[in-house]
């Protein structure tokens, strides 16, 4: 390789090699232990793993270290897959922490997307975990008329209880923005203040047209991909 290659890029293509050979979830040497073994410094180090963290190659566990990704099978677009559906798919187990569950009067926005009229609505909060590493910190309303909710463990799928109470889940809009992550993000996901996050706002209706939920979840930028299907117009 030719010498004006970065030295980064040289301890990159080294660990390409190794995880070729390696098993989803096996460990990665830590930074101090990549800087002693290639003779550089821990930021040209830290600068290797996180190219390999930006290609879904590996992934940081906060307080745990870095370790090799389960191939990627990225969600698409087009459909409407639940979250734990995907964890699964990558051979990692999906849970969630409940932060916040409760009735309460909505908002005029939430009134209006909801279609509400009048009454209540169904406040959840949750961090969405892989394997225990925080992927999305979630915060879904319902309309209050799925108050039956609250009865129910929420820590695994809401839209299998929702179902359970007779409503399916069945098509939806969304619209995805890059923000900067927020004091609470950092909190709840384990990122830095300011770190990269994809935003979903998401509306998703029942079998009959109707509101049935309206969330917003902040995924850690460097643990979660979304694939785009699209066509090409004509010219």
């Amino acid at each position: 390789m030719p010498d004006f290659v970065p030295r980064y890029f040289r301890i990159e293509q080294a660990l390409r090699a190794r995880i070729a050979q390696s098993r989803p979830h096996d460990p990665l040497p830590s930074e101090p232990e990549l800087a002693r073994e290639f003779g550089v410094s821990r930021m040209t180090a830290r600068a290797a793993v996180t190219q390999l963290v930006n290609d879904g190659l590996v992934y940081r566990a906060p307080g745990r270290g870095t370790f090799v990704a389960v191939p990627a099978g990225p969600r698409r677009a087009d459909n409407l897959i639940r979250l734990s559906e995907e964890i699964r798919k990558q051979g990692r187990k999906p849970s969630a922490r409940v932060l916040l569950a409760e009735l309460r009067p909505p908002t005029a926005v939430e009134a209006t997307r909801l279609r509400l009229r009048d009454g209540d609505v169904v406040a959840i909060h949750r961090v969405r975990l892989a394997d225990d590493e925080p992927i999305a910190f979630e915060r879904a309303i319902y309309p209050g008329a799925l108050a039956a909710l609250l009865d129910v463990d929420v820590s695994g799928s809401v839209h299998e209880a929702i179902v359970g109470l007779g409503r399916t889940p069945t098509r939806g809009t969304a619209t995805l923005t890059a923000q900067p992550a927020t004091e609470e993000d950092a909190r709840e996901l384990g990122v830095p203040v300011g770190a990269a996050l994809l935003v979903e706002e998401r509306l998703i209706l029942d079998e009959l047209g109707r509101p049935l939920e309206l969330s917003e979840s902040r995924y850690a930028g460097e643990r979660y991909r979304l694939d785009v299907a699209f066509g090409v117009e004509p010219v």
